[in-house]
């Protein structure tokens, strides 16, 4: 079904869009007789609780394995639990992942002389709502950039620096560039800042500035007016909170929001770490010095970091690591997680590829759960503390002692993936950042 169509398409698409949501409400979630082994596995009482009711909890999962022949070239083969792309759940900043992907391509193609992820960037506004940016007291510069949004949005999932890339990259643009590459399920709509559907159509102007403070790039605010196809409708909850804080008594609609099917989040990270592994048309065109800087920012932790200075006893190494996420708070020696997180309205998403370097084992896991107990949105009472965080991490343990065991005729070359990650400098006195809106 296609996301761009012109009033008239839509005329005639729409009997047929009806048919389509209502075959797809019927359909039978994807599930693999191996899943159902291997989280039986898991014994604690919240995963016995979720797993006993997987529809209620919108559950889905999907498990990667991978395997390298003699030459190191990996392999892989996906299995699934309860997977169905149509059925709905709101990704949240998971979204950022695509954009800071994004947001390199359009550098790299750009191919302006001096421009790169370090230039300066001051952010005008010319329509109701955008907001200027000049500065940034989080980067070393102190200045907006591309690099920093992307730091900003890995590690601990930032919310503005989402809406820097996304008004970079335009509205039109994000959805055509990920349809090209064969992402064509998913949409993503808007910013997190609020605003109706027009204001998000239109993104702001923008300049690349040199050290002097020079215009080295001007990029003129953009207008998307393709339109979105959102004759299927996605309704949840019994209710939700509206923006007077008043009680709706009806389903929150989420049509009009961003979606992204789980399985294409996999490939997009897929197609970043392992870019030989997908088709050519599926690749971001990315330098190599950009690729490294990605699979740095997915695996290194806040307290790894000296710009942004990130408090590192409130955004600790397993912050947005939810599948190793429990009261400890720190990460095994031996393993890196190269992934991306979600949470809002009740979801909590975590799309992973995980390698433990003593123990030669790499796989990527994917998994998304609704924790709203009450059926209202907005409400903030959420079960993500108490459901949640612990079944994702349960289903974490549940699959890498799998992968601990589970036999490979040759054992990875995972030298590719081994980082020399920053080191905070104990005499740097700076004030450290608490609080952020993420």
């Amino acid at each position: 079904m296609l996301n761009f169509v012109t009033s008239n398409m839509l005329k005639k698409i729409l009997p047929f869009g009806v048919l389509f949501f209502a075959i797809c409400t019927f359909a039978q979630p994807k599930t693999d007789s191996l899943l159902i082994h291997i989280l039986e596995q898991a014994t604690s009482t919240v995963s016995k609780k979720v797993l006993k009711d997987p529809a209620h909890y919108r559950l889905q999962i999907i498990y990667t394995q991978i395997d390298r022949n003699k030459q190191n070239i990996p392999s892989f083969k996906n299995y699934y639990y309860n997977y169905d792309p149509e059925s709905y759940y709101n990704p949240a900043s998971m979204v950022k992942m695509p954009l800071a992907f994004l947001s390199l391509e359009k550098l790299h193609q750009l191919n302006q002389p001096g421009l790169n992820k370090f230039t300066r960037m001051q952010f005008d506004s010319n329509y109701i709502g955008q907001r200027p940016l000049i500065k940034d007291s989080t980067s070393e510069s102190g200045y907006p950039s591309i690099a920093n949004f992307i730091k900003r949005a890995f590690l601990i999932s930032e919310n503005d620096p989402y809406n820097r890339m996304y008004q970079f990259i335009g509205q039109e643009a994000i959805n055509t560039r990920l349809h090209q590459k064969g992402f064509d399920k998913l949409r993503i709509t808007r910013q997190f800042m609020g605003f109706n559907e027009e204001q998000n159509r239109h993104t702001n102007p923008i300049k690349f500035l040199n050290d002097d403070g020079t215009v080295l790039f001007e990029q003129a605010g953009a207008y998307n007016s393709s339109s979105f196809d959102f004759s299927k409708k996605f309704l949840l909850g019994k209710g939700y909170i509206n923006k007077n804080d008043s009680l709706i008594n009806e389903p929150f609609d989420f049509t009009k929001h961003n979606y992204i099917p789980l399985e294409e989040f996999q490939q997009i990270l897929q197609s970043v770490l392992f870019p030989l592994s997908v088709p050519e048309k599926q690749r971001f065109d990315l330098e190599k010095n950009d690729r490294d800087f990605l699979l740095r920012y997915l695996s290194q932790y806040p307290s790894e970091t000296t710009y942004p200075k990130y408090n590192d006893s409130i955004f600790y190494d397993s912050y947005v690591k939810f599948f190793f996420l429990d009261s400890t708070h720190s990460m095994p020696s031996s393993i890196r997680v190269f992934n991306k997180v979600g949470w809002a309205y009740g979801f909590l998403t975590d799309v992973s590829y995980i390698i433990d370097f003593n123990n030669k084992v790499e796989f990527m896991l994917s998994a998304t759960i609704y924790v709203n107990e009450d059926g209202i949105l907005n409400d903030d009472k959420y079960e993500f503390e108490t459901v949640g965080q612990p079944f994702l991490k349960g289903v974490g343990e549940s699959f890498y002692q799998y992968e601990l065991n589970r036999n490979r005729k040759f054992r990875p070359n995972l030298s590719a993936f081994k980082i020399k990650y920053d080191t905070r400098n104990p005499t740097d006195h700076r004030t450290d950042i608490k609080v952020v809106d993420n």
